[in-house]
C-alpha cells in the first residue's frame, strides 16, 4: 500500500526512479523495490521523498509515515516464512489488506475455497519433497486466509472456476465429493460469489490462463493484478496493465453460470459421483 502512494506521488511529481533514489542517496533499483513493496522502509527516507514529492500537509504526511510502521510490522503469516515462498508473502499481505477479490481459476478450485482435504493433496502434488509437517503448516496456513471471507462482514470474494478444474479428481473421490460440497455451502455465504465457466463457450477472454484482481477500500490505490507462475508471479498496477484483465473478467462473468447455475452444476456433479 505505501509503495503503491509512494509511486503515484513520484509519477505526480514527474520524477523518474533515479531522480528519486539519488535524493535519498540510494539506487533507482532500491526506489523501485520500495514502489512494490518488496523492501523494508525507512522512516528518514520516506520522509525525505515526501518532502521531494511536496506532500506538505501534516495529516497526510503523519498518515504515510504510519503506514511505514505498519508496512515494517511482520504480519500474522510472516510465522509461517519457512514454508511460504518469499514471492508469495507480497500477495498474502495484498489479500489481508483487500475489500474484493475477484479469481479466475483453470487448474483447481481457488485456495480460499479449498477444504484442508484438497488443498493436502494440491501441495503434496506440487511440493513431492516435503515433510508432512511442512504440508502441514502450508494448509494450515490455507485454512487461517480463508477465515475472513466467512466472517461476519468479511471481504467480497467473486471467483470464477473452469468447469475442467470441477471435474478433475484431486485426493480422489471422497475428497473431492467434499470439496464440491464444501463450495455449495460456501456460495450460500452472503460475500462469496461462484461462477463456473461452462466447456460449452470454448475458446473464452481468459485462454491466457488464471489470474486475481484485488480491490481495496482505500479510493486512492489502485487494483492490483496477480498471475502467478511456477516459481514466481507479476504484481501489476499501472492502469494500462490492468485494463485488459478487468475486461477478461466481465467477459467471463457474462459467459460463465449465475450463481444459482453454478449451484445445479456442482449438485449435478456430486449426483454422478
Amino acid at each position: 500500500m505505501l509503495g503503491a502512494s509512494l509511486r503515484r506521488l513520484r509519477e505526480a511529481s514527474e520524477l523518474t526512479r533515479d531522480q528519486a533514489g539519488f535524493h535519498i542517496r540510494a539506487s533507482e533499483s532500491k526506489i523501485s523495490r520500495m514502489e512494490l513493496g518488496r523492501v523494508g522502509f525507512k522512516t528518514r527516507d520516506v520522509e525525505d521523498l515526501l518532502t521531494l514529492y511536496g506532500v506538505v500537509d501534516d495529516a497526510e504526511r503523519r498518515a504515510l509515515l504510519e503506514m511505514v510502521r505498519e508496512a515494517n510490522t511482520p504480519g500474522w503469516w510472516h510465522k509461517y516464512s519457512a514454508v511460504l515462498p518469499a514471492w508469495f508473502t507480497t500477495y498474502v499481505g495484498l489479500e489481508e489488506a483487500a475489500s474484493v477479490i475477484r479469481t479466475y481459476e483453470v487448474q483447481f478450485v481457488p485456495g480460499l475455497l479449498q477444504t484442508a482435504a484438497y488443498a493436502r493433496a494440491v501441495y503434496r502434488l506440487g511440493n513431492p519433497d516435503e515433510t508432512p509437517g511442512q504440508i502441514e503448516r502450508r494448509v494450515h496456513l490455507r485454512m487461517q486466509r480463508q477465515e475472513r471471507f466467512t466472517q461476519k462482514d468479511g471481504p467480497r470474494l467473486w471467483a470464477v472456476i473452469d468447469e475442467a478444474t470441477l471435474k478433475r479428481t484431486i485426493g480422489g473421490r471422497e475428497v473431492m465429493s467434499e470439496q464440491l460440497q464444501h463450495l455449495l455451502e460456501v456460495a450460500a455465504l452472503p460475500n462469496i460469489t461462484i461462477q463456473v465457466m461452462p466447456f460449452r463457450y470454448g475458446m473464452h477472454a481468459a485462454e491466457g490462463g488464471a489470474f486475481s484482481i484485488l480491490r481495496f477500500p482505500e479510493s486512492d490505490l489502485s487494483d492490483v493484478v496477480y498471475v502467478e507462475q511456477l516459481w514466481g508471479a507479476l504484481y501489476l498496477d499501472k492502469r494500462e496493465d490492468i485494463d485488459p484483465y478487468l475486461t477478461a473478467m466481465e467477459q467471463l462473468c457474462v459467459e460463465s453460470t449465475t450463481p444459482g447455475g453454478t449451484v445445479e452444476l456442482i449438485g449435478g456433479l456430486l449426483r454422478k459421483m
